[in-house]
C-alpha cells in the first residue's frame, strides 16, 4: 500500500523550475507524458524591455492546447510565470501558423517539439504547419534534416511498422526561406500502443552520401555550385555521393506529385547531407547561407521584399562547410546525430520495461540537462559507459579505409530500463 501511495504522490507532484524558459519545449513534453503539472518561474524576468514569453513560445502553447483535451494554461500578467496542467493527447487533423520575423521561429522548431508526442494521441496526427521551412539551420532544424534524422528514429522505435497505418511521413508542400517564410509542411504520424526497445550500438561502415541543395528566388546555378563543391570534398573519400538540386522560383509550377510548388518571398540557399552506413545508421547535417541583413525584420516586412545583404557566403564555401560538418559528425562516432540525442534518450525512457542501448558521440550541454530532467520527471537513470571501439565489428579492425576509421574520440553507450509507457488515449478496438 505504501508503494501505491508513493507512486500516486509522485505522479501528482508538480515539476517546478526557477530558471525561466530553459528547455521550454522539452519540459512541456515531459509534463504531458508524465501527467505531472509544470510550473516555470522567472521567464526572462531580467529583461526589462521585453520580459516573459516570446511569441513563438506562446504559439507553441496554443499548438499543444489544440492537440490535447483538458489542458489548463495560466500565465501571469507580465508573462514571467507559467502554470501548465497537461491534458489528454487527441491527434487528428490540425493546421497551425508559425510566427515569422524577429519574434518567430521556423517550422522545424515546432516539429522538433511535437515528435515525441505525435504517436500517443487518440487518433493519428495529421499536422500542417505554415511558416519558415529553410534558412535557419544555425538555430532551428530544417524539414529535410528532420525527415532524414528523426523520422527513421520514430520507425526504429516501432512507430508505423505494423500494417494498420502507414509509417510517419514529413513532406514539404511549399518552401519558405527566412525571414518572411511563406512555406507549408505536412506531417503525418500514426498512433502506437507502446514503443519497442532498441539496441543501436553498431556503427558499421559508411557506404553512401545523399543530399539536397535547396534554392529559393536565386539563380539555379547557385544550387548546382553548392552540390559540386560538397561532392568535391566527399569524392576524395567515398565514390557513392549524389546531391540533388531543388530549385524553386517565385511562382508555383505544376508537378507530377500535384504539389503547389513555388516558394515564399524571401531568397535562400541551403544544403542538407546524409551519410548512411552498412548497419543502417543515418547521420545528417545541414547548412544555410550566412548573410548579414542591415535592417530589422520588421522593416523587411514593411518594405516587402527589399532586403539588403552584405558579406554573402559563396555557394562553394557553403558546400565545403556542409561536407566538413558531415565528416565531423561521422568522426564523433555516434549512431545518431548530435542534435537528436535528447530526443532518442526521451524515447528510450518511454520504452517497455526492458533494456535499451544506443551509442552516442560527445554529449552536448543540452543532452546533459535532458538527462537530469528525465530522472526527475520519469525516475529513469541512464547507465553511461565509455567505449573506444567505435562500434566496429571484429572484421573491421584490419581495414584502413575511411569507412572503418571511427575517429579517435570516445563514444558513450547509454542504456536504461524503460518505464513501460502506454498510449492510454488510444481508442480500444
Amino acid at each position: 500500500m505504501t508503494t501505491t501511495s508513493e507512486a500516486a504522490s509522485k505522479s501528482s507532484r508538480t515539476l517546478k523550475y526557477n530558471d525561466g524558459a530553459t528547455q521550454f519545449r522539452l519540459r512541456l513534453i515531459t509534463s504531458i507524458l508524465s501527467h505531472r503539472p509544470l510550473l516555470l518561474r522567472n521567464i526572462r524576468s531580467d529583461d526589462l524591455d521585453a520580459p516573459g514569453l516570446r511569441e513563438h513560445e506562446a504559439s507553441f502553447l496554443r499548438l499543444l492546447d489544440r492537440m490535447t483535451n483538458g489542458t489548463k494554461i495560466e500565465i501571469n500578467a507580465t508573462g514571467t510565470q507559467l502554470r501548465f496542467k497537461p491534458g489528454v493527447l487527441l491527434g487528428g487533423d490540425i493546421e497551425h501558423d508559425c510566427p515569422i520575423g524577429s519574434s518567430g521561429r521556423s517550422v522545424g522548431w515546432f516539429l522538433e517539439g511535437i515528435f515525441p508526442l505525435a504517436a500517443f494521441g487518440k487518433e493519428p496526427l495529421q499536422l500542417t504547419l505554415n511558416g519558415v521551412t529553410d534558412g535557419t539551420s544555425d538555430i532551428d532544424p530544417s524539414v529535410d534534416y528532420l525527415s532524414s534524422s528523426f523520422i527513421p528514429l520514430l520507425i526504429k522505435f516501432g512507430i508505423g511498422v505494423d500494417d494498420d497505418h502507414p509509417p510517419p511521413e514529413l513532406k514539404v508542400t511549399k518552401r519558405g526561406a527566412a525571414p518572411l517564410g511563406g512555406g507549408s509542411v505536412g506531417f503525418y504520424c500514426p498512433i502506437a500502443k507502446e514503443l519497442n526497445p532498441i539496441d543501436f550500438v553498431d556503427f558499421g561502415k559508411v557506404k553512401r552520401v545523399r543530399g539536397t541543395a535547396v534554392s529559393c528566388r536565386i539563380p539555379p546555378s547557385s544550387a548546382a555550385r553548392v552540390a559540386h563543391s560538397a561532392k568535391g570534398v566527399m569524392h576524395r573519400l567515398l565514390p557513392d555521393v549524389w546531391i540533388h538540386t531543388d530549385v524553386h522560383s517565385s511562382s508555383g509550377k505544376k508537378r507530377k506529385s500535384g504539389d503547389v510548388g513555388g516558394c515564399g518571398p524571401s531568397p535562400g540557399l541551403s544544403v542538407h547531407l546524409t551519410a548512411t552506413t552498412t548497419e543502417g545508421v543515418c547521420l545528417s547535417v545541414e547548412c544555410s547561407m550566412n548573410h548579414n541583413i542591415n535592417s530589422d525584420s520588421d522593416d523587411i516586412m514593411q518594405h516587402d521584399q527589399t532586403i539588403e545583404r552584405k558579406n554573402i557566403e559563396l555557394p562553394e564555401d557553403l558546400g565545403k562547410r556542409s561536407a566538413t560538418l558531415l565528416l565531423q559528425e561521422i568522426y564523433s562516432g555516434g549512431c545518431i546525430d548530435t542534435s537528436a540525442q535528447s530526443f532518442a534518450l526521451l524515447m528510450m525512457c518511454l520504452t517497455p520495461e526492458d533494456v535499451s542501448r544506443i551509442r552516442l558521440g560527445q554529449f552536448t550541454q543540452y543532452t546533459i540537462m535532458s538527462l537530469r530532467l528525465y530522472k526527475e520527471a520519469f525516475g529513469v537513470e541512464f547507465k553511461l559507459r565509455a567505449d573506444e571501439s567505435g562500434g566496429k565489428g571484429s572484421d573491421d579492425e584490419s581495414d584502413d579505409g575511411f569507412a572503418s576509421k571511427r575517429g579517435g574520440g570516445q563514444t558513450v553507450i547509454c542504456s536504461c530500463l524503460g518505464i513501460g509507457y502506454r498510449n492510454m488515449a488510444r481508442a480500444s478496438t
